[in-house]
């Protein structure tokens, strides 16, 4: 009884060394979201801030007709912003990107809230009289006519390049209180901030700033500048945490690979995993992205080999026109050089001399010859054998009418059936002997070995010493040389220009059918010899 170790057969996707890829993978995918974050933060605060999308109303020269509905004017959603839940809370990220409340707008806001808190009463309470109030209300308006002309005067929005929003506050104020845009933003300002403006309708017109005025106030910003004269932002202090994490986790890396290959040097081993280096720099962060990818494709959690097959057919596709002309024109260069430093007349010097170098002590030439004549009479001319006859026959008659006796010859009595016969058995006759001729030749004789090689190595030798003459030689020396030349014009552009698609889809398919006969191989219990 013989006894035989079971193979364990381990999981390997679960292994220590894939288990610690895996997590890699996930902070690098980490780390690279948040620098994207971090990097559009600035653009999309405003989203963060209020957590709603104002899609502009749009108008039109002219009507536009879609069918049988028309329409000048297109507002999605017509009343109010789309309210985005739980994004408010996004908006604390301020403090990393060293944000604070821009003290001007913050206190115009503050202004308009005491107004608010007043108004509110009112509202709430039908008994409560303004008038009581409207000394205190008088200071608060004449504070905020004040602040907005400060406000256009100064732009405190220009600091956060957001000098458009500014634009749009001092449009909307306009349309709200003259219905046009072609008025001074400083007095629809001061007519929106009186007693008598505001008495008309107070809830309504205090709702129109609280809902389109205040919120575009609110996403004002001012950010300090540091020592070195750039923005304050805190965001380098977390990347500098996840960059020395892979700082020493690509020298780890660096170490190993340059301790498992021997004679690999640190710097070809760090240039092993260049691609690592993204994520420690502090610069081009959005770079990032090529290592993120990178390795959760090496840990398929994504799989990129369609996004490989195309990126490898796309770079084929741009440089295999030029190698194409390259090696084609190169090959042919040095065909051309060849000739014209004489080595055709040397080649038929050595072929004249006996300088040819055999390998094998045989002669290929009539090794070439006796194989095709032994398949001639083995598998074809069984085949052709009818087809032959009859071309004999019909040889034998053509030649034996044109023959004055064979004529006279006919006319004599019982003769008629003469022409037929004799030409059937002359055909095969002759087909005969063409075929015993045949086996004979393919059969070991040393005597026509002999005679044979005789025979084409005189061929040779007329041929090569008749080319040898001067005249010939440097004419065909000539003639190859504008052949080659010909070649290189009409032929290589084509060739190069021919269809790349084409070729890579028939690359790939080749491919796809060598693996399946490789797969039909491998589950076929049967092995070919």
């Amino acid at each position: 009884m013989t006894l035989t170790k079971t193979p364990v057969i381990r999981n390997r996707r679960f292994s220590p060394r894939n288990l610690f890829e895996t997590c890699m993978a996930l902070l690098v995918l980490c780390n690279y979201i948040l620098v994207i974050f971090d990097l559009t933060y600035i653009p999309l605060r405003d989203f963060w801030l209020q957590g709603r999308l104002q899609i502009t109303l749009l108008r039109f020269n002219e009507p536009i007709q879609l069918g049988p509905i028309s329409f000048q004017e297109l507002q999605i959603p017509p009343d109010k912003p789309l309210e985005i839940p739980f994004v408010k809370g996004i908006a604390k990220y301020d403090v990393v990107k060293g944000i604070k409340p821009y003290r001007s707008t913050s206190e115009y806001l503050a202004t308009v809230d005491k107004l608010n808190e007043i108004i509110n009463q009112k509202v709430f309470n039908p008994e409560f009289n303004l008038q009581e109030y409207r000394q205190e209300i008088e200071k608060i308006l004449a504070n905020l006519r004040q602040k907005s002309v400060d406000m256009i005067d100064n732009n405190p929005f220009a600091s956060a390049e957001k000098t458009g929003t500014l634009e749009k506050i001092k449009n909307r104020m306009r349309l709200r209180v003259f219905q046009t845009e072609n008025v001074s933003a400083k007095a629809a300002f001061q007519k929106f901030w009186t007693w008598d403006y505001l008495s008309q309708n107070w809830e309504k017109e205090l709702k129109f700033f609280n809902q389109e005025i205040q919120p575009l106030i609110e996403t004002n910003y001012f950010r300090p500048l540091g020592e070195d004269g750039r923005p304050i932002d805190n965001f380098e202090a977390i990347d500098f945490f996840f960059g020395t994490i892979f700082f020493w986790e690509f020298m780890l890396r660096t170490w190993w690979i340059a301790r498992t290959h021997k004679g690999l040097r640190w710097r070809e081993a760090m240039l092993w995993r260049w691609y690592d280096i993204f994520l420690f720099i502090p610069i081009w962060r959005w770079l990032r992205f090529i290592p993120t990818v990178i390795r959760l494709d090496q840990v398929k959690i994504i799989n990129l080999r369609l996004i490989k097959e195309q990126a490898v057919k796309g770079l084929v596709a741009l440089i295999s026109k030029d190698i194409t002309e390259i090696i084609v024109l190169r090959i042919i260069n040095k065909i051309q050089e060849y000739i014209r430093r004489g080595q055709v007349e040397k080649f038929i010097d050595r072929s004249l001399n006996g300088g040819y170098n055999n390998l094998n002590d045989t002669n290929e030439v009539i090794e070439i010859f006796r194989l095709v004549v032994n398949s001639t009479v083995d598998k074809v001319l069984p085949q052709v054998k009818p087809e032959a006859e009859a071309l004999i026959k019909y040889n034998i008659e053509k030649i034996l009418s044109q023959t004055p006796a064979y004529q006279s010859l006919l006319r004599l009595p019982g003769m008629k059936g003469l022409k037929t016969d004799l030409s059937n058995r002359l055909s095969s006759q002759l087909y005969q002997s063409f075929v015993n001729i045949a086996d004979k030749i393919t059969q070991e004789d040393e005597v026509f070995e002999r005679l044979l090689q005789q025979l084409v190595q005189r061929f040779g030798q007329s041929l090569a010493g008749e080319l040898q003459s001067r005249h010939s030689l440097e004419r065909i020396e000539m003639l190859l040389i504008i052949f080659l030349e010909e070649v290189k014009l009409n032929y290589v552009q084509e060739f190069s220009d021919e269809d790349l698609e084409t070729i890579l889809e028939q690359t790939r398919l080749l491919h796809s059918k060598s693996s399946e006969i490789t797969l039909v191989e491998t589950m076929n219990p049967r092995r070919l010899p």
